[in-house]
């Protein structure tokens, strides 16, 4: 299954990093990704396959929503379904 996540916040070291190296620890793989920073704050969109991943998604978003807090980013991850049919004019 593929997924998106977005990650927005204060622009510090390791952003990258950490949400990468969560994402290889429970074996999601990275297809694509984006990331800017907008003066101060940094934003990136990643689109992942989740289909090796053990855990549902519902319980990768909670670590996902932890390692947030941790860095004071706002973490969120969806079914490209789902963001898709959000996004859609």
């Amino acid at each position: 299954m593929r997924a998106i996540l977005t990650v927005l916040g204060k622009d510090r070291r390791g952003i990258i990093a950490g949400v990468s190296a969560l994402l290889a620890e429970n074996d999601v793989n990275i297809l694509d990704i984006s990331q800017t920073i907008l003066q101060d704050y940094f934003t990136m969109i990643l689109l992942a396959d989740t289909s090796a991943c053990a855990l549902s998604i519902a319980q990768l978003q909670d670590k996902l929503t932890l390692l947030g807090e941790e860095l004071g980013l706002e973490i969120r991850l969806q079914h490209e379904d789902i963001f898709n049919s959000m996004h859609r004019i």
